[in-house]
């Protein structure tokens, strides 16, 4: 393993100015909380594991995390600083079959 010794950079430190939900993103959180399922969540500290199904091996494998989480948060009412490990995991699959899975544990 590589150590880097610096601070890591927050995305509250990455943009300036605030940030506001697209359209797009406001209609996706509102059709993704309904999806989701009811579930027992554990005490924290958590384990987080998440498989991104996504159709493009362009694809970045981050940039659909910060919304998966929050939208978790917002379900499921847990905080991400409780979040002590983050598995991520990508599958290409064919268009129209896209996912994401997770499963929130105790760590």
């Amino acid at each position: 393993m590589i150590k880097i010794d610096i601070v890591p950079l927050s995305v509250n430190k990455v943009w300036q100015g605030k940030r506001f939900k697209t359209p797009t993103y406001s209609k996706y959180e509102s059709i993704v909380l309904i999806m989701l399922p009811k579930i027992s969540i554990p005490e924290p500290p958590f384990k987080v594991n998440i498989q991104l199904g996504l159709r493009s091996t362009l694809s970045d494998i981050d940039n659909p995390l910060k919304p998966i989480l929050d939208i978790l948060q917002k379900k499921y009412n847990i905080n991400d600083k409780d979040i002590f490990e983050l598995n991520v995991k990508k599958e290409i699959v064919k268009k129209k079959n896209e996912y994401f899975a997770f499963e929130i544990l105790k760590l």
